[in-house]
């Protein structure tokens, strides 16, 4: 679905993204990881359209969508969360997904006026997609809460609800388990892998949770230093002497596989 083809991205004299090429196959699961400053997030703020390039060029499913703004990435199914999630606060659960799709009748002032059926019923409709929602990531207890009050791990939740209401091609986390107890982040990882296997949605996801990566993700892509350091089966990278000397600057004869 996503071919990433020699992408280097320069802020200034800093080579952030080092002539990166890789593929995310439709249906999968790719896990990205590799140490702080490894690129990671600039690479994927480069595919998602935050960034541009300094060279090379992204593909989805064969159409170069280098350099396209984020709203334009949305229209064609490209969507992202972030490390910290970007919930309208004073807004509750539900209102936060009904924000979500775009085009909808009450969006005219004329339509308003003049075609108010219409209105209530895109409205309907899109308040049945949000309730549909809500009870697929178990959030019906806090459906009315306004979203500001909400755990680290349930707004993580509400940032998953949200690609769910446009059903997108690929979705790219970043760092979904991040500062999420055990508890949500198993939550978590099953909303994913349900809609993986159950609605066929293609997933790349930054993680530092070895553990969660191993459970949900193969292939697993690991960058260092901005460039693509290895790819593999989540055991394949857990026995890597390069991947270990990356993360913790020593070989395998030094440091025991099973403390890794």
């Amino acid at each position: 679905m996503i071919v990433v083809e020699q992408i280097e991205k320069r802020f200034g004299g800093l080579l952030a993204v080092n002539k990166v090429s890789l593929t995310i196959k439709t249906g999968s699961i790719t896990g990205l990881i590799g140490p702080n400053g490894a690129g990671k997030t600039t690479l994927f703020n480069v595919i998602a359209g935050l960034h541009k390039p300094t060279s090379g060029r992204v593909l989805l499913d064969g159409e170069d969508i280098t350099g396209l703004e984020p709203h334009e990435l949305f229209g064609k199914g490209l969507l992202r969360t972030f490390q910290i999630a970007h919930e309208f606060s004073s807004l509750s659960v539900r209102e936060n997904l009904m924000m979500v799709p775009p085009g909808r009748p009450g969006e005219k002032l004329m339509n308003v006026w003049f075609r108010p059926g219409a209105v209530k019923a895109a409205d309907r409709e899109v308040r049945e997609k949000a309730d549909e929602v809500i009870e697929f990531l178990k959030l019906s207890h806090v459906a009315d809460e306004r979203a500001g009050n909400l755990s680290g791990g349930q707004k993580k939740l509400l940032e998953l609800g949200r690609t769910m209401m446009v059903d997108p091609k690929i979705v790219f986390l970043d760092e979904v388990g991040a500062g999420v107890n055990r508890t949500l982040l198993y939550e978590i990882g099953d909303a994913i892998l349900r809609l993986n296997r159950e609605r066929g949605y293609t997933f790349c996801m930054i993680e530092h949770d070895m553990d969660f990566i191993s459970r949900l993700c193969d292939p697993v892509i690991v960058m260092a230093e901005g460039a693509v350091l290895a790819t593999g089966s989540p055991d394949e990278i857990k026995s890597n002497e390069d991947v270990i000397e990356a993360y913790l600057g020593t070989g395998l004869k030094n440091k025991p596989k099973e403390k890794i």
